[in-house]
């Protein structure tokens, strides 16, 4: 179980990007701690069933709230103005947030952050 946990910790704000319901599936499939080889194959096929998902405005705007919250009380005014900014005009085909979050991780080195598949998948160089 605890290499399936440390999946999930890596993957959590990728999939909840790609499908609010493949989260919260996964999320039911780690409750209460019993883990079994079934839980395992189940928890791979959601993993690779919310990759088949495209992102929505929804679902980002989810993901990147959650990632913000690790910024909002150490940023700077400048920085909350342009997530603000970037968040209203958020478009999954031409996506400016995730990589400023992107950039944001490696400022601050948040270290749950700097592990997320999320951020690691975002094109932008730091």
């Amino acid at each position: 179980m605890r290499t399936c946990q440390s999946k999930w910790a890596e993957h959590k704000y990728w999939v909840m990007a790609h499908s609010q319901q493949h989260y919260n599936q996964i999320r039911e499939l780690f409750k209460y701690n019993q883990w079994t080889p079934d839980k395992t194959a189940q928890f791979e096929q959601l993993l690779q069933e919310a990759a088949q998902k495209q992102p929505t405005v929804k679902t980002l705007t989810t993901a990147y709230q959650h990632v913000w919250g690790y910024f909002k009380k150490i940023c700077t005014v400048e920085e909350k103005d342009a997530y603000l900014n970037k968040l209203a005009s958020l478009d999954p085909d031409h996506d400016e947030l995730g990589p400023f979050l992107k950039t944001m991780t490696f400022r601050y080195q948040i270290t749950y952050l700097l592990e997320s598949k999320l951020i690691r998948d975002l094109d932008n160089s730091h």
